[in-house]
């Protein structure tokens, strides 16, 4: 069982501490996230126990927690050859913002740059459960955030001994999309859900169990990954973070939820390639799965669960997500309609499947979840 640094108990560590004196240094372990794929010894990632992603491709899952060292080598040389394919730096590639939202924009075709930002996340150690080289998207496997571990000194004393004891009870995954823009280029997206144990307290306040719960989208983690991707195509590590430090600032109207009759829609006062690129990242940021797309037509296809049709019983994880095949097959299939009104202005509708208007609560529940992510 793993516990968190205040579960160590004061005897535990004096005990371990003896135990390693005379044992040397320990090096200092500079990975930021543990995955499950980690060739690293001691125990992998705990994921949540009622956490289930969407189906993977069977190429990038772990089938047990083992590796013989043949397979090490055979990955570790597929890692150092794909860093041959890094470039000298791109030109025009630079960090655009509204708000406290950032995206890369790159002189490059989508198709191109793909298996660059593919092969980027595994060389960061991170397992793809979405590959959809068609729709642009990529999703990682839940992973924890060893940076955040106190560097004190226990932790520098007992060093990898230790360290196997410590959770951080946090959780992150990363979407990233790319869409074409209209000059020829690509605009990647990376966005971040996060979750965090917190204890289930009975009335008495005592912690009998721990449950997992959704924390807020953290800019600063997809700004540092933006960064990390903008090296890995071609500029400096100053370079890069001297562009997301000084991003284009784009400026977006706000939108507004409108209810007309039994009608529901959400108005913004904006041009539709804008429209576009922000619901594509409410999509990305809510939960909604993203089938996909038709820029010409104005429609996202999603996935969406109703919470209310998975069971008051479910955990976090598993309203969200979905806990088993009965849940995967509530999230049913409904289009985003993104209609161009005038060369400022477009109105936001959801549709069915079969691309009638969804004028009941269901449809009102979708735009509601939109409506949080666009208004800023």
């Amino acid at each position: 069982m793993r516990i968190s640094r205040l579960q160590l108990s004061t005897p535990l560590i004096a005990i371990l501490a003896l135990t390693l004196v005379g044992c040397g240094t320990f090096s200092n372990d500079k990975v930021d996230y543990k995955t499950g794929r980690s060739s690293k010894t001691g125990p992998d990632l705990t994921i949540p126990p009622d956490l289930v992603t969407a189906q993977a491709d069977r190429r990038y899952i772990v089938q047990d927690g083992t590796a013989t060292m043949s397979e090490y080598n055979q990955a570790i040389k597929k890692v150092d050859q794909s860093k041959t394919n890094v470039l000298t730096g791109i030109p025009g590639m630079r960090i655009e913002r509204d708000g406290e939202r950032r995206w890369l924009v790159v002189d490059k075709p989508a198709k191109d740059l793909y298996p660059q930002i593919k092969d980027f996340w595994q060389e960061n150690g991170f397992l793809l459960l979405v590959d959809s080289p068609s729709t642009g998207i990529m999703e990682t496997d839940w992973a924890e955030n060893r940076a955040k571990i106190p560097q004190d000194f226990i932790r520098q004393m007992l060093g990898k001994v230790i360290d196997s004891l410590y959770d951080t009870g946090e959780r992150d995954k990363y979407r990233t999309r790319l869409e074409p823009n209209s000059s020829g280029g690509t605009e990647v997206y990376i966005t971040q859900k996060g979750a965090v144990e917190k204890c289930a307290r009975d009335g008495d306040g005592s912690c009998n169990f721990t449950v997992w719960q959704a924390r807020p989208n953290d800019p600063e983690l997809e700004a540092v990954f933006l960064a990390r991707l903008m090296e890995r195509l071609g500029l400096t590590q100053e370079q890069a973070k001297a562009q997301v430090a000084n991003a284009t600032v784009i400026k977006t109207p706000k939108a507004q939820l409108v209810e007309e009759g039994s009608v529901t829609r959400i108005d913004m006062n904006q041009s539709f390639d804008r429209a576009w690129r922000d619901v594509g990242l409410a999509l990305d940021r809510s939960n909604f799965t993203v089938e996909d797309r038709d820029r010409s037509k104005g429609i996202y296809y999603v996935r969406y669960v109703n919470q209310k049709d998975t069971g008051e019983k479910k955990g976090w994880f598993s309203r969200t997500f979905g806990s088993d095949d009965e849940t995967t097959k509530k999230a049913k299939l409904y289009r985003i309609y993104i209609q161009r009104m005038d060369e400022n202005k477009v109105q936001i509708f959801v549709q069915d499947a079969d691309g009638k208007p969804e004028n009941t609560s269901i449809g009102n529940q979708v735009l509601t979840t939109l409506d949080r992510q666009l208004i800023r």
